[in-house]
């Protein structure tokens, strides 16, 4: 008889919860990274914070398609438990959506922003379309678990929580 799983691996778990913590990192402090370019671009001198915030944006986008990746490759090798059977239909075509395009974003953001540093225009406009869909995307992602939370009860916050089997 096959088991089900009802959650996450730990490892599946702590890199969701990785990510999330440098993709916040990387919207709140990426504005140094383009005063970098901009000041790089106009010859002019950078504060050192600024610098030093501009450097880490580019090693955390890195660190996170790096990490997306290991995600996804878990993905394909261990699975993802089903999601949950309340709520209409929409809500689930609309979780499976929203968590596409979050791998979508997640792969791409660093990439556009790799050629943006290496190449410039047009790419850096580009990247930075990304900040308010990731804004949007993560609020509605937060919002819906704890709808799922605390108003239909059905455990899918819990499965990013703590791991199950």
């Amino acid at each position: 008889m096959t088991e089900t799983r009802i959650g996450y691996s730990t490892s599946q778990i702590a890199l969701h919860w990785i990510i999330a913590a440098l993709v916040l990192f990387q919207l709140f402090f990426g504005e140094s990274m383009t005063t970098v370019v901009d000041a790089a671009e106009d010859g002019a001198a950078v504060s050192s914070a600024d610098q030093a915030l501009g450097s880490a944006h580019y090693w955390i986008g890195i660190s996170t398609l790096a990490l997306v990746l290991i995600r996804l490759l878990m993905r394909v090798v261990s699975g993802a438990p089903e999601p949950a059977e309340s709520g209409p239909g929409w809500m689930r075509i609309a979780a499976r959506g929203s968590h596409g395009l979050f791998y979508l974003l997640l792969l791409l953001t660093p990439i556009v922003g790799l050629l943006a540093f290496y190449i410039g225009d047009p790419w850096g406009d580009i990247h930075s379309l990304n900040k308010p869909v990731f804004v949007v995307l993560i609020s509605v992602h937060a919002v819906a678990a704890l709808f799922h939370q605390y108003w239909l009860r059905d455990g899918t916050l819990k499965r990013m929580l703590s791991p199950g089997r």
